[in-house]
Parts: C-alpha cells; sequence; structure tokens
C-alpha cells in the first residue's frame, strides 16, 4: 500500500491498475491535469448505495460516499473544522442522519457495540433533551510498554474528563465523538434557521441519493464560496477561529447549553496510531498550544465569557487547558535560573536548616506523589507516570515556549517561521528504536535546542556543585538547587545518551548538540555579567 500510495503521488494520477470498479474510476476520472491540492471543483461519488450494494452474504451495504470538497486559492480552507461542515451539509442534503460520528483518518472502530452505548444515551429522556455530544477517550495501539512520548494523553483523554462529566460534561478532542445534528444549530432552546430548508436537522430525505437534484444540491452546499455571508463557522457547524477547532467547537457548543456525556468502557471504542518520533510529538503539540492561546485571549476567553455563562468551576476546567502553554514560564524559570544562580555562586533557595525549606520540600514533593498516585489509579503504571512528567517538562521547553512565541509573534504581526521538520528515518528503523523505549532526534529541528541547553547546564552544574563542596563550601545552602539540577539531569538521561553515546540514525544532530552548546555559554557568560553590573 505504501509503494502504491507512493507512486500516485509522484506521478500525479491513479493508474487503472488500482482501480477495482466502474464507480471508483468515476471518482478519479473526475480529477484532470488542472486540478492541485489548493484548486479544485468539489468531486462527490457514490460508491456504495443502501439497498442496491450487498455483500457476500447478501446483506444490503450501508452508503459509501466519496467527498472531496471544492479548493480555492483565493478562500479560506478553514482545515479541519471546514471539511466537517462541508461533510456535515452534504450529509445533510442526501440522508440527514440524526446522528454523526467524527474520526480522525487513522483512527478505526475496535468494538463493533459502540453504536448501542450511544443509543443508549441518546435515548434517554432525562438527559437528551440538552445532550449534544458523546465523547470516547482517544486511545491508541501500537503504544510503547512505558509510553516513552507520553502519547497515551490520560489526564487530558481520561482522567480530567471523568471529572467534568460530573458537571456539563467532557470537551470534545476532535476523534471518538458522536454528536446530535441539533447540536449544530444553536442551543437547546435557540434554534437558528440555516439559509435553505434541506439543511434543517428536521428535514426528511426522500429521495434516493443518486437523485440529479439531490447530486445538484450536494454540489451546492460543498462549494467553497457557499459559507460567505453565512453563519457557518460561528453561530452555525463546527467553530472557526483557531488551530484547535475540535477544542473550540466543544467549548462553544457547551456556553449555548448542550451538554455532553464521556463514555468510557474497558474495552476502547476506537483505536489510533501514535507518533513515533519526538519531533512529531512536540511539533504536533505546538501547534496546538498557538490554538489554545487563540482561545484564551480572544472574546470567548474561559476566564470571563466561560465563567460567565458556564460556571466558575466548569469555566476553569477550560481555563486550565486554554492557558496550557503559558507554563513554560515556570518551567524555563526553573530549568535554567537556579543551575546559573548555582554556577555564579548566588543562593536563592532557603537553606536546609531554614523552617521555609520544609514548606518547598512539602509542596515539591506533594505536588509529585499527588500526580503519581491520580495516575496510577486511572489504570496507569509508574513508569508510564514518569514518562508523562517528563515529556511534561520537555514540552513545557518546547513545544509551550515555542507555540507562546508562534502566537504573540502572530498578534504582533510578524511572520513565523516553520520548525516542522520532515524526519528523513526509514519507517522500519524508527518503529524498532520506538519499540525498545528508544528516544528519536534524528533531524535537525531547532526545537530540540533548548532541551538540550537545560541538559548542559543542569549536569555541568551537579558536577559544579559537587566542587563546591568539596572546596568546604556549606552544602546546606546550595542543597536545593543542586536538587533540581539533578532531578533535570534524571530527565534529561535519553538526551545524554543521544548526545554522547549512541551512533545510530536516531542520535541528537551534531549541529544541534553544537549550538546548544554555544547559546548555553552564552547565558551564562550573560547572567555573570549581569550579575557583576
Amino acid at each position: 500500500m505504501k509503494m502504491r500510495i507512493e507512486k500516485v503521488v509522484d506521478t500525479g494520477k491513479v493508474s487503472h491498475d488500482y482501480i477495482t470498479g466502474e464507480r471508483e474510476l468515476g471518482a478519479f476520472n473526475k480529477w484532470t491535469e488542472g486540478f492541485t491540492c489548493q484548486d479544485h471543483p468539489t468531486v462527490i461519488q457514490i460508491l456504495l448505495e443502501i439497498g442496491k450494494d450487498k455483500d457476500i452474504t447478501g446483506q444490503s451495504m450501508p452508503n459509501l460516499i466519496y467527498i472531496s470538497r471544492q479548493k480555492s486559492r483565493t478562500s479560506p480552507h478553514h482545515f479541519k473544522a471546514g471539511a466537517l461542515n462541508v461533510l456535515l451539509r452534504v450529509s445533510a442534503v442526501m440522508t440527514n442522519a440524526p446522528i454523526l460520528l467524527t474520526l480522525d483518518c487513522d483512527m478505526y472502530s475496535n468494538d463493533p457495540q459502540t453504536p448501542r452505548h450511544v443509543l443508549c444515551y441518546f435515548s434517554d429522556t432525562t438527559i437528551s433533551p440538552k445532550l449534544g455530544y458523546i465523547q470516547f477517550p482517544q486511545r491508541f495501539r501500537g503504544l510503547n510498554k512505558n509510553d516513552i512520548y507520553a502519547c497515551e494523553y490520560k489526564r487530558p483523554c481520561q482522567i480530567n474528563p471523568t471529572g467534568m462529566d460530573g458537571l456539563a460534561g467532557p470537551n470534545y478532542v476532535g476523534t471518538g465523538c458522536f454528536f446530535s445534528r441539533q447540536v449544530f444549530f444553536g442551543g437547546p432552546l435557540s434554534f437558528i434557521t440555516p439559509e435553505i430548508p434541506e439543511l434543517r436537522p428536521d428535514h426528511m430525505v426522500n429521495m434516493p441519493i443518486q437523485t440529479q437534484s439531490i447530486l445538484a444540491l450536494a454540489h451546492h452546499v460543498a462549494d467553497c464560496k457557499y459559507e460567505n455571508q453565512t453563519y457557518w463557522g460561528s453561530k452555525l457547524g463546527f467553530k472557526y477561529g483557531c488551530l484547535v477547532e475540535d477544542f473550540y467547537t466543544g467549548y462553544r457548543l457547551q456556553t449555548e447549553g448542550w451538554k455532553s456525556v464521556f463514555c468510557h468502557p474497558d474495552r476502547p471504542a476506537f483505536l489510533g496510531d501514535e507518533p513515533i518520533n519526538l519531533n512529531d510529538v512536540l511539533c504536533q503539540m505546538k501547534r496546538w498550544s498557538v490554538g489554545l492561546l487563540e482561545v484564551a485571549f480572544s472574546k470567548y476567553s474561559p476566564l470571563t465569557f466561560g465563567i460567565r455563562t458556564l460556571g466558575s468551576i466548569m469555566g476553569f476546567c477550560y481555563a486550565y487547558y486554554a492557558f496550557w502553554p503559558i507554563v513554560c514560564i515556570p518551567i524555563t524559570i526553573y530549568s535554567f535560573v537556579p543551575q546559573l544562580a548555582l554556577l555564579i555562586g548566588v543562593s536563592i533557595f532557603p537553606k536546609v536548616s531554614d523552617p521555609w525549606f520544609f514548606l518547598y520540600a512539602f509542596l515539591f514533593l506533594g505536588a509529585y506523589v499527588q500526580d503519581c498516585l491520580d495516575f496510577i489509579f486511572a489504570q496507569g503504571t509508574f513508569l508510564r507516570w514518569w514518562s508523562e512528567q517528563r515529556m511534561w517538562m520537555a514540552r513545557g521547553l518546547t513545544s509551550y515556549l515555542f507555540g507562546s512565541m508562534e502566537y504573540l509573534t502572530k498578534c504582533l504581526g510578524i511572520a513565523t517561521l516553520g520548525f516542522n521538520v520532515t524526519s528523513k528515518i526509514v519507517d522500519e528503523e524508527q518503529r524498532k528504536r520506538y519499540d525498545q523505549g528508544t528516544f528519536e532526534f534524528g533531524v535537525p529541528s531547532p526545537i530540540f535546542v533548548p532541551l538540550v541547553m537545560a541538559a548542559i547546564i543542569s549536569i555541568v552544574t551537579v558536577f559544579g556543585g559537587l566542587m563546591e563542596v568539596l572546596r568546604g563550601r556549606n552544602v546546606d545552602e546550595l542543597f536545593v538547587q543542586m536538587c533540581l539540577a539533578g532531578f533535570v539531569v534524571l530527565n534529561c538521561w535519553p538526551i545524554y545518551e543521544a548526545i554522547v553515546l549512541r551512533t545510530d540514525k536516531g542520535r541528537m544532530p551534531t549541529s544541534i548538540t553544537l549550538i546548544s552548546t554555544f547559546l548555553t555559554w552564552a547565558l551564562y557568560a550573560a547572567a555573570s555579567l549581569v550579575l557583576k553590573i
């Protein structure tokens, strides 16, 4: 399959050898030489029709419709939410089913009983009038034993939604979610009439989907200019306005009065694929960080609009997510300031003999112990928790930091640099190293620089502190700074391994190591100069 896809991409067309039927041929024949990924008309092809097409046992197959929405270089694409709104309108014209499922392209159904679970909720008259969507946790297959990149996202995808389920319900995570069609047309008590009657959620489709009038209307509502001068993306459908349109959509739906339900069966309802190299993980979170900050500082900020419409608790729940990226500030400070201060000879924390030291130690250890227990009680393991807290620190120095900088430059109208470097390493080698629990660097991405800088300055600080103790300096005043530096060193072991011990293609690129070393020295020199002044 990989070879076939790559051949199609290289040649720019689908060979007849890969087409198995006339309907597939009809779909691909619509793609002419003038088509490009950014500029082409709408393509809609019915591949299977219920009642006409049957499987090998004679059972009727469900409708299967191929849709490629119109693209134009002069019209906004709105990415995922724009595509979902096209599907929402086309499906309304063709079948107008009352329940919709959204899934990422790399996810598949793992439990055929899932629709029954969903129908139980939608059939419950005590909650159905305000029930907008049912969210299943995002689960992945193929995670290595210790989930070294913390791609399970246990806290935002499993632990936190359980708590929100007791309030207005969990947020929408973009996949594994069943929606009531009604939810996209205003609040439970404030219906917004769409521009044509065929898009109303109560419209009854009484013609076959192959009817010419149905197909013509489907092409019309999939037009890239159709949404102009309409409420789509603001009051109707999936919401536009930020890079995390799924989070923003769920948040806005709840502010309109809709409730949601978190359904977490023992058997995963859906399974997907996880990224297997560190650069992809960090760049993905960087993009999310920009989108979350767009929500945090918009007119719909959870701290203002959210608290006013959802109440203080749910407002703070959404604020917790929206302001996630600003955690880069304390993480960056703790990764550099105590270490620089110790190297320069300045003590900035209470001495061990000082009563305030015990308060600091209690807060530090108490927070980590509570976090660990929460994780383990949610059917996690200690080693997976260690991976998660290590990646939390890594994201703070990279994804959250770069994301916050990109958001700031975007607000100032400054063009931002792209850091999404594509890995050139063979997938099979990456998979083998990932399964062995080995971190994958491999590409000279600037996003690794702060990580390597923190690793270098922390290990130098540990050795520098030990030298100070051997020279007779009182360990009482160095203890906290040395412990913090040692904690960072412990978390950065995969980085030291990638710089010094490894020779495979996934090791840390030499250019990143040299740049980070120079910047670390420059940072130390600047700190020393400021202190002297």
